[in-house]
């Protein structure tokens, strides 16, 4: 198993951390066919060989994923991902 954990500091509201969360994973699913959903302030992602959250506080976002065998290729490609998508859409 083939860990990606994140944490972003950020200075938004909790409206705009929400929308920031959710602009993400429409990323993540459109890109690696990853589906997602709310429960309460954390998003839960899942697909075969992927699953992990996303949990939104009042200072930090904080991603965790855990690739299976499959995805464990890709693990460099979809943290610079994440990383490239949390520049664009959190300004901290």
């Amino acid at each position: 198993m083939s860990v990606i954990d994140v944490h972003r500091p950020h200075t938004l509201d909790k409206e705009h951390a929400i929308q920031a969360a959710e602009t993400l994973a429409k990323d993540l699913s459109s890109q690696f066919d990853v589906d997602y959903q709310w429960q309460g302030d954390q998003l839960k992602f899942k697909r075969s060989g992927v699953k992990g959250h996303l949990n939104i506080t009042p200072t930090d976002l904080h991603i965790h994923l855990e690739l299976g065998m499959m995805l464990r290729p890709f693990k460099s490609r979809i943290e610079q991902e994440i990383h490239s998508q949390l520049d664009q859409i959190i300004k901290v």
